[in-house]
Formats: C-alpha cells, structure tokens, sequence
C-alpha cells in the first residue's frame, strides 16, 4: 500500500515509518523539518509541509491509499487547535480524492473511556498539566467521527518509549480508574498498522495498553 503518514517526527509517527516500511509498504512522511526525520530508505518519500496549511495537505494526500496521523506538537500550555484544524484539513483531502482509510492516534481517557487512565492522569496531568491539550484532542475526535471515511481512533494510554512486545490489551473497555497505564510507541504503531487490513474496529475507538 501507499501510506501517508502525519507526524512522522514524533516519537509513534518515526515508529509508523520504519515498521510500515519492514511491512514492505510504500511510505509517505509528511513533516515541517525533514532534517528531523532522518531516515532513509527506497520506499520513503518526504512531503513537507504545515498540516494547518490546507493546499499542502492535499498535495501531500493525493496518490495514496490510506492515512496514518500519529499528529502531535508540544504546544501544551495555552489553547491550541493544531490537531482539530490539522485533522479537519485531512479529511477533507481524503474525502475529496477519495482516500477512504484513516487511522488516527489520540489518547486514552477522552470522551467514553475519560476514566480509564488512572487518577493521575485523570485528575492532575488532564487538568492541571495537558487540558488545552486533551481538548484539542475532543475535537480532533469529533472532526473523525464526522467524517465520511472508513477511520479507526487508536487511544493509547501513556506513551513509553519502551521496545515492542508483538501484544498488546486493546478494546473499548480497556483501563482502569485507579492506576495509570501505559503502552510502547512501537506497540502502538504496531497496532495502527494492523488496522490497514483489520476491520474489527472500523469506525470504533479502541484503547490499547501494554500487554500484562
């Protein structure tokens, strides 16, 4: 398959772009800095680009066969719509050249599964540290679900940068209200991965955690 994926540089976008390409899959990085990537392959081609800017997602999106956003930024401490916007601009780039496969990262504990990261998380680091952050997250879930595309939103719990373990919990249920849980970058692109060709969660928001 062709796969787009939107940021690359971050810690599960430079997963995604390295297992989809030991997957023998043909890759797309669509990033602002290139010379962050730092990758190199046959099958990698580079788009840069600001995901807010709508002409340079469309030109990134055309061609290719499905989308992964593992879209991120570190503008935590004030109100943002980067991942919102961003999100919105690519769907309407897939819809308009008829891309129909998107899966999207976002996080465990929004909407339904609020309570599965544990206290902390829950009541500290949502509200005190990330809450500008976990909102924009709201609405970048809302922008997929209305979206006319077959989507998946894969909602990690705490992003280790731990190796991949080959399993992971995942499901609408998975978390738990007291204790934080967690999950490797590499298991999380691993399973985003796996939705390319796995329906069961087609139009679905399952967490996923580290294995037990």
């Amino acid at each position: 398959m062709r796969l787009l994926v939107v940021g690359a540089t971050g810690g599960t976008g430079r997963e995604l772009v390295t297992q989809a390409l030991e997957r023998g899959h043909e890759v797309t990085a669509f990033v602002r800095e290139p010379r962050r990537l730092r990758l190199e392959h046959p099958r990698l081609a580079v788009a840069r680009g600001d995901v807010r800017d709508p002409d340079a997602v469309e030109a990134a999106v055309r061609g290719h066969d499905a989308v992964l956003s593992a879209l991120g930024h570190k503008r935590w401490f004030y109100p943002t719509r980067i991942l919102s916007d961003g999100t919105r601009n690519l769907v309407r780039a897939m819809e308009r050249h008829g891309v129909r496969k998107l899966i999207c990262e976002t996080a465990l504990g929004i909407g339904d599964a609020w309570w599965r990261m544990g206290l902390y998380y829950t009541l500290f680091v949502r509200l005190f540290i990330l809450p500008f952050y976990f909102h924009d997250k709201v609405r970048q879930e809302r922008v997929v679900r209305a979206s006319a595309l077959d989507w998946v939103i894969v909602r990690p719990g705490a992003l280790t940068h731990g190796p991949r373990r080959g399993a992971v919990r995942h499901g609408p249920d998975v978390g738990h209200w007291l204790w934080t849980v967690s999950v490797s970058r590499a298991d999380v692109a691993a399973f985003m991965l796996d939705q390319l060709a796995d329906d069961r969660y087609l139009r679905q928001a399952p967490g996923v955690l580290r294995a037990r």
